[in-house]
């Protein structure tokens, strides 16, 4: 699928090394979510608190891509599609 909000993306890097608001409130997180708009690093939804939903949903940043190791997929949150992430953001070794 081509999805517009996927295009014309400038690299971002990420702005900690866990999920931002968890580490503020001492919380955990299950895996590592990366807004491909702002470098904003969540939780993804199997995680209590959810923060990189509700960072779109905040913000409306639609694309997000996994930080775990060795997966390589984003997500566009409005069109609820699996993308490839872009170019820039690097394939798994």
């Amino acid at each position: 699928m081509v999805c517009r909000h996927a295009m014309n993306l400038e690299p971002v890097h990420p702005r900690a090394r866990g999920c931002e608001e968890c580490l503020k409130m001492g919380s955990s997180w299950v895996h590592l979510r990366l807004c491909l708009s702002c470098g904003h690093v969540g939780c993804c939804d199997s995680s209590p608190n959810r923060h990189a939903t509700r960072h779109f949903h905040e913000v409306g940043h639609p694309v997000i891509a996994s930080l775990e190791p060795g997966e390589w997929w984003a997500w566009c949150y409005v069109d609820e599609a699996e993308l490839k992430p872009p170019e820039w953001f690097g394939a798994p070794d």
